[in-house]
């Protein structure tokens, strides 16, 4: 099944899933700490916002390269379409109607985008397995714990996770209706625009394209002739685009003579034309070999003008951005990550990390169905292979499947590469976790079916609800209960395989990260702290502690302080690689004995010291 629209009733639940993840993440982020990176955004965002109301005031003094790098260049190495959103949210809804708290203001655009995952995971999922597959899709991916944390931040991950769903979806829709393809060339701009992970999915979407053609183009010689001048044209330039590269002696050669007016930019014209050209040549003898090209073109268009003109940074100067920005994330740091007790600090890291990281971190009743569904996929794919064991397929795989199948496994194929800084938790492979959550749905459903075959030998006219519904709750219900359990302390979220958090600090596997933790402790400190008391708060970014502040969470007399040494009150945040911290505190005070701290199962998160004298 290739590209079926949704029905109205479809539609309508897709909306309400929608309500229902964004109301709930809005009504549970107060309860979230700040973490490192979303109050680094926080600023950005703010810078961005501000060059905003520049432009509304002075536009032609704002749209000077000096004006854009003072307005765009903190966090420039991160594109700029989700902190434009939630600076603009943050101008909007704080700054201006004072309708809401400041973080949560900034985290609005997060929540919107969050809630968009479980609405197109329910779309595809229905139109590819049935009803019942999408709505387990759906839930099961909020009720993953570290899924729904990272859902109340205002930061990338589930963002671009959702749109990379989004483009596959579009692309699955266009291989029946046209138009989809220009909105999968609008979405991976978009994509783009949020983190460069979307960089590899048209490695991932091409081939399927290319497949779908040639299939298509199989009794029409004249259709064929016209997919090979596409794909001729594609080669071309790349062709082109690697001799310009040896003739201007290699990558900085070819950065500098990049402009405006260059053969650089000219080959990009011709392709965009020549595309253009050739896809109406297509269609005048093959709508189905169209369809499937057109995603690819508007990819290859769409997506790096959107880049583009999202971002003012690259406006005045874009190659060499764009080329610092690439070679920023080609060269990133490696963060030091405690991993099955050993302290990982530089590659080569252990192949098998993404996969023991997933299965110790997703709830158990969540995770065996995912691991069903891609082993049963993979398993009907192998035995297609071979004439012996055909027959033993019952349901051929389908293109729309296997294309799930690629998505579920790509991004985690990408982070296992031994060379790739391994840290973050899972978040650099939800884009996998989406469709691994479509392919738990599929194996939900025939393991339901079965059931329901079998009880009507006794049972007849048994609803198919009357099955479903337990099966649900059995799966879902453990989740959705551990989920209330460790929230809001998402990153210390462990499974029943690991024995929870006491269980995965016994394997010696990283407690938590972030230093969002610290709220647990915080309350206690506003309440004992003598006035102006110095604050040393462990991993918390100095912009983090201005957002507790700023957002009522912790006393404004308090002051940051950067060591043990200075603190009266220390808050420790367990870490490996950081336990000097904690050795310092006790030379510092005189002691080893924490007043209070935040402690979950039993398993410290945050350990808080008071100096003596300043009880």
């Amino acid at each position: 099944m290739t590209g079926r629209a949704p029905t109205r009733d479809e539609r309508w639940t897709a909306l309400g899933l929608w309500l229902l993840a964004f109301l709930a993440l809005w009504l549970t982020e107060s309860a979230v700490g700040f973490t490192r990176d979303e109050s680094v955004y926080f600023a950005a965002a703010e810078g961005y916002a501000g060059w905003f109301r520049q432009l509304f005031h002075a536009p032609a003094r704002a749209l000077t390269d000096a004006a854009i790098v003072r307005g765009w260049d903190y966090n420039h190495e991160h594109p700029a379409l989700m902190k434009t959103l939630f600076g603009l949210s943050h101008l909007l809804f704080h700054d201006t109607l004072g309708w809401m708290r400041s973080a949560t203001a900034f985290r609005l655009p997060a929540f919107a985008l969050a809630a968009l995952v479980p609405a197109l995971s329910f779309l595809f999922g229905s139109a590819l397995y049935g009803r019942t597959a999408g709505l387990f899709a759906a839930l099961a991916f909020m009720l993953v714990p570290r899924q729904y944390f990272n859902s109340e931040l205002a930061c990338f991950d589930v963002p671009v996770a959702a749109f990379w769903l989004l483009v596959v979806y579009c692309f699955w829709r266009a291989l029946e209706d046209v138009k989809w393809g220009l909105w999968c060339g609008v979405a991976f701009g978009l994509a783009l625009a949020t983190k460069h992970n979307a960089l590899f999915l048209p490695f991932v979407l091409t081939p399927f394209a290319l497949w779908r053609a040639w299939t298509a183009s199989e009794a029409s010689a004249e259709a064929r002739a016209w997919l090979l001048r596409f794909v001729g044209l594609f080669a071309a330039v790349a062709v082109f685009y690697g001799l310009l590269v040896l003739s201007l002696g290699g990558a900085d050669g070819f950065q500098r003579g990049f402009l405006l007016l260059s053969p650089h930019t000219l080959l990009f014209v011709g392709l965009a034309a020549g595309g253009t050209w050739l896809l109406k040549g297509a269609e005048q003898v093959s709508a189905p070999v169209t369809r499937a090209l057109v995603p690819i073109a508007a990819m290859a268009v769409l997506g790096p003008v959107l880049f583009y003109l999202h971002w003012p940074y690259l406006w005045h100067h874009p190659v060499d951005r764009t080329a610092w920005y690439l070679a920023f994330h080609a060269k990133h740091n490696h963060y030091a990550w405690f991993y099955l007790g050993t302290l990982l600090r530089e590659p080569p890291f252990p192949l098998t990390y993404v996969l023991v990281k997933t299965a110790l971190t997703v709830p158990t009743s969540l995770f065996a169905p995912m691991v069903t569904g891609i082993l049963a996929l993979g398993a009907r794919v192998a035995l297609s292979q071979f004439e012996r064991t055909r027959g033993w397929v019952t349901r051929p795989v389908t293109l729309a499947e296997a294309l799930v199948g690629v998505n579920a496994v790509t991004s985690i194929l990408i982070i296992s590469h031994p060379q790739v800084p391994h840290f973050g938790g899972v978040k650099h492979w939800f884009p996998s976790m989406v469709f691994l959550g479509l392919l738990a749905g599929e194996a939900v459903v025939r393991g339901c079916a079965a059931l329901w075959e079998r009880l009507e030998t006794r049972w007849t006219a048994l609803p198919w609800p009357a099955v479903a519904a337990p099966v649900f709750a059995v799966l879902l219900a453990p989740a959705l209960v551990y989920s209330a359990h460790v929230f809001p302390y998402g990153t210390a979220a462990y499974s029943e395989l690991a024995g929870g958090a006491a269980g995965a600090a016994t394997l010696g596997m990283q407690r938590q990260f972030w230093s969002s933790h610290v709220t647990g402790v915080l309350p206690w400190i506003n309440e004992h702290a003598k006035p102006g008391a110095r604050l040393f708060l462990h991993e918390v970014h100095g912009g983090s502690f201005r957002d507790y502040q700023r957002n009522g969470m912790l006393r404004e007399d308090l002051r940051a302080v950067g060591s043990p040494a200075e603190a009266d009150i220390v808050a420790y945040q367990y870490h490996q690689e950081f336990r000097e911290h904690e050795f310092l505190t006790w030379q510092a005070f005189g002691t080893r004995t924490p007043t209070m701290g935040l402690y979950l199962d039993e398993t410290p998160q945050v350990v808080v010291y008071v100096r003596p004298e300043a009880r």
